[in-house]
């Protein structure tokens, strides 16, 4: 089967998102967020969030199915993701999913939502990126990957020791009023300020660092100290610590990023998940790589976020490896580690 319909369901967090694509070719890219229930909080509330799929899940699919133009007697496969996330939240898409699929006698794939965050890279061109390294960054996650085949064979390099990057970019927000999600308000704010005007610490890049974890992340302290420096500046520009706060994220991942290409010897870099968004980010990685001689890959930011249409690429790779798809009744497992892409 050279060219799979596929739907995908994403259900991990607060965004209800479906997606269609047949091969590499993307159909349908469905989402229905919950953010603006969540946003009084200052943060994802599991139960709103569960809540709001389960009223926006049947929309959502018969909307992706209306938009991509086919019938769901057409779908060659459902992918839904299985793992990491909120579990009430995961339970509505893989029951959804399952119902569906046995429904349709269809096959059905229990992915991974971070090794799709990865796969939604395959939608955008035709040439294979495997192996590549992944740089995976966004409001529960950040890592560093090794993909030698992103349907089955990922490495783990490095991981946040504590808050991840978007995470971080959310309490920055909250500290300097800036609303919720922070990584929007964030970036658009740092445009205003200037990034070198305070010198934030960047966590794990100490020489002995670099010897013992030089794959892993830390931004506490970061959090911690542009938090110190708001509290005993009587004056600060907003602006200013915005941009310099953002520009430590940046700086600290592409470092960790090339460095990891560099070592391993390979010249492709993709860079997945809602940060990837970030303008600056995006802006930076693409002077560094450009200059290291680096293969550069981004989502287009509409992509980045979570979002269906790369659990359904992903599935959509699986049935095309002649991966095998998940058998009979399966728990959501919101602990999923990315070197499972898929539950067998």
């Amino acid at each position: 089967m050279s060219e799979p319909l596929v739907l995908g369901i994403e259900t991990s967090c607060d965004e209800t998102a479906i997606g269609i694509v047949r091969g590499r070719t993307l159909l349908a890219n469905e989402i229905a967020s919950s953010v603006e229930e969540h946003a009084r909080f200052g943060g994802v509330v599991p139960e709103i969030a569960s809540r709001a799929h389960l009223e926006a899940i049947l929309p959502s699919i018969e909307r992706a199915v209306n938009d991509a133009k086919i019938s769901l007697r057409d779908l060659d496969a459902i992918s839904v993701t299985a793992g990491p996330g909120l579990v009430g939240a995961l339970l509505v898409g893989t029951a959804s999913a399952s119902g569906l699929a046995q429904g349709l006698g269809i096959p059905l794939y229990g992915v991974n939502h971070l090794a799709a965050h990865v796969s939604v890279d395959y939608l955008t061109h035709d040439l294979p990126t495997d192996p590549t390294i992944a740089l995976l960054v966004s409001g529960g996650h950040s890592s560093l990957l090794r993909v030698d085949d992103i349907t089955g064979s990922i490495t783990k390099l490095g991981a946040t020791m504590d808050d991840a990057a978007g995470e971080a970019f959310d309490k920055i927000a909250r500290i300097l009023d800036l609303g919720f999600p922070g990584g929007p308000a964030i970036d658009r704010e740092a445009r205003n300020g200037n990034p070198t005007a305070i010198d934030f610490p960047r966590g794990l890049t100490t020489s002995n660092d670099w010897a013992t974890r030089p794959y892993d992340f830390s931004f506490s302290g970061l959090k911690t100290a542009v938090a110190r420096y708001i509290e005993s500046t009587p004056v600060n520009v907003r602006a200013d610590v915005a941009a310099s706060f953002q520009e430590a994220v940046v700086d600290v991942l592409l470092l960790k990023a090339l460095a990891a290409c560099k070592s391993s010897g390979i010249d492709s870099l993709v860079i997945a998940g809602g940060v990837a968004a970030n303008s600056r980010l995006r802006e930076v990685a693409t002077e560094r790589c450009a200059k290291a001689g680096i293969q550069l890959r981004i989502p287009n930011p509409g992509l980045c976020t979570d979002n269906g249409a790369m659990v359904a690429a992903l599935g959509s790779l699986m049935v095309s490896a002649g991966r095998p798809a998940t058998k009979g009744a399966f728990d959501a497992d919101s602990s999923l580690p990315v070197e499972r892409v898929a539950l067998a």
